[in-house]
């Protein structure tokens, strides 16, 4: 199946270089481009992609408010690339529902596989900002906003929440649980369908958030309801 991607930076050329490196592939189609935000979203809203790339910082519409829109109004993935990985853009972006976000001298591969892993449903962040994202969460004492959607996990459903929020992979989660990888997708899957949540990354936020996750580095799980 195709993948068709709309791709948004204010810079032509940088533009045109990811086009061209996405449209080379077999399995991917770059179905628009776009300089400003205000175009990305109304590409997305007329020929829904399944992927849209969207720089940071663009005219007329920047891309966080981009991807709050595109997330609001479509199934559409926003993988967010930039020059910057500040903590700010980082939090902005995946609150404003990202599923992505890539530094923009990433690798040619590396674009590519993102795009194809977020396709699939799933979310990718490079792994420097995924380290500082989670230090960031569990160095800033919060106040939790207990979550209701957890009471639904069973106590499997909760560690595999917990290992996610640290920023684990499959395999890694695979070996610190001792179950197979298979087993892992289908608790993670089990996760965010219960939990009503789009990808890992809005998984992260949900454990730190709620409370899941203690503030201050201490790796703990709130007990299950009782029964």
């Amino acid at each position: 199946m195709t993948i068709r991607v709309v791709v948004a930076d204010d810079q032509e050329l940088v533009r045109s270089g990811f086009a061209m490196i996405l449209d080379a592939q077999p399995d991917v189609e770059v179905v628009a481009e776009a300089g400003d935000g205000a175009a990305a979203v109304a590409a997305v809203s007329d020929l829904r992609p399944d992927v849209v790339l969207l720089d940071i910082r663009m005219p007329v519409v920047d891309g966080i408010e981009a991807c709050r829109r595109i997330a609001a109004g479509s199934d559409c993935r926003a993988v967010m690339l930039t020059t910057f990985d500040s903590d700010e853009y980082v939090y902005e972006a995946l609150h404003a529902g990202a599923s992505g976000f890539l530094l923009k001298d990433v690798r040619r591969d590396d674009l590519v596989h993102a795009v194809r892993v977020v396709r699939r449903g799933e979310a990718l962040l490079a792994p420097s900002v995924a380290r500082r994202l989670v230090e960031e969460y569990t160095r800033r004492p919060r106040s939790p906003r207990p979550d209701p959607r957890l009471d639904a996990l069973t106590a499997r459903e909760r560690e595999t929440l917990l290992v996610v929020a640290r920023g684990l992979s499959n395999a890694e989660i695979a070996r610190a649980m001792g179950v197979s990888d298979h087993t892992v997708k289908t608790h993670v899957g089990n996760v965010l369908a219960k939990l009503g949540l789009r990808d890992r990354i809005q998984a992260v936020i949900c454990a730190y958030e709620s409370g899941l996750v203690a503030a201050g580095g201490d790796w703990a799980v709130t007990s299950p309801p009782a029964g």
